[in-house]
């Protein structure tokens, strides 16, 4: 028998459940939405989660398109799945937890007797410590972005190109190497000794269904690749980048961009140019260093010194 929280499935069964990680300000208790797959043969585990932070819902669009595909009958190991990991947050469509102010995935691995982000952050990492893979689900929030996915734990950790190997198997095509921020599910985890990544897929506020497919196919690489399902996998060459190079406005005004994601870049290379509201050119901003145009701004609106894109630099091919 598999349990995570109040689910719990026998070999060859899936079930679902609550995770209790709290009491909300009426003193009821909440949980968080969390699934078991336990597969009919013996083999590793994976464990998934989505929606760490409350607004970014291609994750949970993953989740909800993914699990009903995947037979525990034909299932070796077993899966852990966490739908809604910010519960407070996905409830009023906000980024950060709103009872603590808290980005959720800066808080791992957690503390049970801390703030309500850390006792979340320590229940779903006490599931995902059980596991063999960690798969956290996220997207670019209220900016454009590629799909992509991140390896975090740094390129001298110990786990790196095992969370490399992850990433490429993921096969979004493109991938951010570069270590994050402490309190990342995808540092915590490659500490513990799991192989874990974080793919963003895609970016701006939505349900973008593009990315939701790219997530789907994702995660059944992961399953065929390691062997939960049969079949092969064959990834395409991923374009990856180690850092980015940030580019503001220097000008208010509108911002229209000379690049499309995914684009090459090349030094000199115009980004985009700001104009003013009769269509008059104030600015143009151009690229420091090669690299592909990565990442940039939802609205055209700008004001000076304003984020405006970003470009993925230090790329190679792997």
């Amino acid at each position: 028998m598999k349990t995570l929280g109040t689910a719990s499935a026998g070999p060859g069964e899936f079930d679902t459940g609550r995770l209790q990680v709290g009491e909300t300000r009426d003193g009821s208790e909440f949980g968080l939405p969390v699934g078991v797959l336990n597969g009919a043969d013996d083999g590793p585990t994976l464990y998934v989660q989505a929606v760490s932070d409350g607004d970014e819902l291609n994750g949970l669009g993953v989740v909800q398109r993914a699990i009903p595909q995947i037979s525990p009958s034909e299932l070796s190991g077993t899966i852990l799945v966490v739908g809604i990991v910010n519960y407070h947050a996905f409830q009023v469509a906000e980024h950060r937890n709103p009872i603590d102010d808290t980005k959720m995935n800066r808080t791992y691995p957690g503390d049970e007797s801390g703030t309500s982000s850390e006792r979340i952050a320590a229940a779903t990492f006490e599931a995902a410590s059980r596991a063999d893979y960690i798969l956290d689900l996220h997207q670019g929030s209220t900016s454009k972005m590629l799909n992509e996915v991140r390896v975090r734990c740094g390129r001298r950790h110990r786990l790196h190109d095992e969370c490399l190997e992850l990433a490429k198997v993921f096969d979004c095509g493109h991938v951010l190497d570069q270590k994050g921020p402490d309190g990342q599910l995808a540092r915590a985890g490659p500490d513990e000794g799991i192989p874990t990544i974080d793919p963003e897929l895609g970016g701006a506020i939505g349900w973008d269904e593009e990315s939701i497919e790219y997530g789907v196919r994702g995660v059944f690489n992961v399953l065929r690749h390691y062997g939960f399902l049969d079949g092969e996998v064959n990834p395409d060459s991923q374009t990856r980048a180690t850092g980015f190079d940030r580019y503001g406005s220097p000008v208010g005004g509108l911002a229209d961009f000379r690049k499309d994601l995914g684009d090459s870049v090349e030094p000199g290379d115009v980004l985009f140019e700001v104009t003013d509201p009769f269509g008059q050119l104030k600015a143009e901003v151009t690229a420091d260093d090669p690299g592909v145009f990565w990442r940039s701004r939802r609205l055209p609106q700008v004001a000076t010194g304003e984020y405006v894109c970003s470009v993925g630099t230090g790329v190679d091919e792997y």
